[in-house]
């Protein structure tokens, strides 16, 4: 997924870069990472390294043992915007199933689920977590309140701004996409800055031009009840995001 970014011959990369990552299988994984982005800032001339993975506000503590020399940038949506994309996302679906289910059978992990608790889930449901056979529908076409994933949202949200704010104010930072859209270079420069790398004029077009603003507001479309309903469940994380 990453080597495709960085130069138009990805397989030749992995050619180069395997006979020397093979060596590495005894090491950490934060080790082994340290070394891999080390390698791959030599082999294209750079300095830093950023990595922008999605869902991973409640590995900050991890990370931060990791890599303890690293900054963070926390980018976030709009509450109900975010949570209205993921209602629509096969991922986050998949997740809310599994959440619903651990919660109806008072667990806290897939693991601790018995034969017994099997037998109280709708047969497809049960098929598709545990079975052999993967039926997408179950998962696709299920009618979950858009509140749901606003629930998820917040408990994300607060769990991570808590872990955040256990860094030094100077290595982290935070980019809110609707400031990203309404003033794209500002918020560009201010990232470069924070990272400490020159905004370079080609980038800040580039970047200028990949934003879409008709994606703010969305969720603004829902009906007045599913939208009060999305409000009411976003809120807790829309607190913590305004104390940060």
């Amino acid at each position: 997924m990453v080597l495709p970014h960085l130069t138009d011959d990805p397989d030749g990369l992995l050619e180069e870069l395997e006979p020397q990552v093979t060596k590495w299988a005894g090491r950490s994984v934060g080790l082994h990472y340290q070394d891999l982005f080390g390698l791959l800032a030599a082999r294209f001339g750079r300095r830093v390294v950023v990595e922008r993975s999605g869902y991973s506000l409640q590995w900050v503590r991890r990370l931060r043992k990791e890599f303890p020399q690293a900054t963070f940038v926390h980018q976030f949506r709009d509450g109900p915007d975010c949570a209205l994309s993921m209602s629509r996302h096969p991922g986050y679906r998949a997740m809310e199933l599994l959440q619903e289910v651990l919660l109806g059978a008072g667990v806290s992990s897939p693991l601790e689920l018995t034969p017994q608790h099997l037998e109280k889930l709708p047969p497809e449901t049960a098929e598709l977590l545990f079975g052999e056979r993967f039926d997408p529908s179950v998962v696709l076409d299920r009618q979950v309140p858009v509140a749901r994933f606003g629930d998820m949202w917040s408990q994300w949200i607060t769990e991570g701004v808590e872990y955040l704010a256990e860094l030094p104010n100077e290595l982290r930072s935070t980019l809110a996409y609707e400031d990203l859209v309404r003033d794209p270079r500002a918020e560009l420069v201010r990232l470069a800055e924070f990272i400490g790398v020159a905004p370079v004029p080609r980038w800040l077009d580039a970047g200028a031009a990949l934003l879409d603003s008709g994606r703010t507001g969305a969720a603004l479309l829902l009906p007045p009840e599913e939208l009060s309903a999305l409000r009411a469940s976003c809120a807790p994380g829309v607190r913590a995001l305004s104390s940060v």
